[in-house]
């Protein structure tokens, strides 16, 4: 008891030399200016930022290796000068014949919340807001619909007439975040991560909003870590500290998964509920799981294809 690849969707985005200043533009004449105001309000404080060094910072994508050191670099020395804290950011690429996925035995979660707070502190998440790529559902029993759910539970766990569903994102193979972007900051990556651009995304949340799983975060102040506390080991696509007006999300810990380590909420889960690893490996405890299984995935109904699933014992 605890207290309280689709093979036709390309791997990388087509840019087409659509810039954010274009997104932007069209935004302003689509809207009107009243409600474009309005809507981009929260970004003003990331406006006010941005040097012109990040301005003009070319897609991920298109990015040289000398101007990802460049950019790392800089970014490595933002950190310090903003945070005090000394990182180093990789820049962790896919792993050849690797397709991630994940599995939760929801016969074994408790909902005690620890994946909840590892990915809090493994991901730099502001320290004001609790902010975590984890909601863990406090469920009725008979139904697997999420809507039905409660975030906010308290007191003793688990109850017995509930079960408990951690929702994060599902890496899906149809990602309508994907398709939302306007300006390509999001995208799936060969291993199936949908990872963002953070130096490129401007903050719209049409991505937030065609998310069915609410799994996205806006940052809508700059994030507060204390120096002592930030992970020092961090990727460009992952766990660097994000700036305000920004979408966030989980990439299933790529700065430790890409490098043969486990997601960190994986290894904080006392009851051994969570299944990580390379569906592409016939000897994966994964692979075994939605061989043998019974699994379910999150709305089906919507087509998304999800790379996570769950299960009963």
């Amino acid at each position: 008891m605890t207290t309280t690849k689709n093979p036709s969707r390309p791997s990388l985005p087509i840019v087409e030399n659509f810039t954010r200043r274009a997104a932007v533009k069209g935004a302003f004449a689509t809207l009107g200016a009243g409600a474009f105001v309005a809507a981009i309000s929260p970004l003003r404080q990331a406006a006010k930022n941005t040097t012109a060094a990040e301005f003009m910072q070319q897609h991920y994508t298109e990015l040289s290796p000398e101007q990802k050191a460049d950019v790392i670099a800089r970014l490595e020395a933002e950190t310090k000068e903003k945070y005090g804290a000394d990182v180093t950011i990789a820049d962790d690429r896919p792993i050849p014949g690797t397709k991630f996925v994940y599995a939760i035995n929801l016969s074994v979660c408790n909902g005690n919340g620890k994946c909840v707070e590892a990915c809090h502190k493994e991901n730099n998440h502001d320290r004001d807001t609790n902010q975590s790529y984890i909601r863990v559902i406090e469920m009725p029993k008979g139904t697997m619909d999420m809507e039905k759910g409660s975030t906010t539970y308290t007191g003793t766990v688990p109850k017995d007439d509930k079960f408990y569903l951690p929702v994060q994102c599902q890496q899906c193979d149809e990602p309508p975040c994907v398709d939302v972007c306007p300006v390509k900051a999001t995208w799936k990556e060969e291993d199936g991560i949908v990872v963002v651009d953070y130096n490129w995304c401007i903050g719209c949340r049409y991505c937030e909003a065609a998310c069915p799983y609410h799994a996205r975060r806006f940052n809508w102040k700059k994030p507060e870590v204390p120096a002592e506390e930030v992970n020092p080991d961090q990727s460009y696509l992952s766990n660097r500290i994000r700036p305000v007006g920004v979408v966030e999300k989980c990439t299933y810990c790529l700065h430790r998964t890409r490098r043969g380590k486990l997601p960190a909420c994986l290894e904080a889960c006392p009851t051994g509920a969570r299944v990580f690893g390379n569906i592409l490996d016939k000897d994966s405890n994964i692979r075994w799981i939605l061989e043998n299984k019974r699994v379910y995935i999150l709305k089906e109904e919507l087509g998304t294809k999800p790379a996570f699933f769950y299960y009963f014992d």
